[in-house]
């Protein structure tokens, strides 16, 4: 499966509109059954099996089980601005084998990357940050965007 975000050197994959149809069925609702998509769309329950599994296996999306951190234990979350010096994609790919990290982005501005962390407390994203981010060679400087409350997050955006 290809990796997010991976797409921006590539050429984009076309879609035609029933698989488009499909995956915004998922975004709605990712335990649709395979026969409830195929009677919204127009396909039988194996051609929309095949859809899907097509879309899965090239990287164009993801069925996953979305959690809340909070529910699980994982009270402190945050996003941190990273400063890089040298190759950013080599700082990139030791914060995505961090497993407390979810999210790296490269970026343009005033940070080169963004991490979104999930942790169990404070002492353990204090840990996070000077043991393991800030120990990485390349970082230059970090700045800690700590979550208060997560006012919104969905993943049913559509696919335009």
């Amino acid at each position: 499966m290809a990796t997010p975000g991976k797409q921006s050197g590539s050429k984009p994959i076309q879609l035609d509109d029933v698989s488009k149809a499909i995956i915004e069925q998922l975004q709605s609702d990712g335990r649709r059954s395979y026969a409830e998509i195929g009677k919204a769309v127009g396909l039988s329950e194996a051609a929309v099996r095949q859809r899907v599994q097509k879309l899965t296996d090239s990287g164009v999306m993801q069925v996953v089980a979305v959690t809340d951190p909070m529910q699980l234990g994982f009270y402190r979350q945050a996003m941190i601005g990273i400063r890089v010096s040298g190759d950013t994609t080599t700082v990139a790919e030791q914060l995505g084998s961090i497993a407390a990290v979810d999210y790296v982005v490269l970026t343009a501005g005033s940070f080169d990357l963004l991490a979104e962390v999930v942790c169990e407390n404070d002492e353990d994203l204090i840990e996070l940050l000077n043991k393991k981010i800030r120990g990485i060679p390349g970082v230059l400087s970090t700045e800690t965007f700590v979550y208060l409350k997560l006012q919104k997050q969905f993943y049913n955006w559509g696919t335009r």
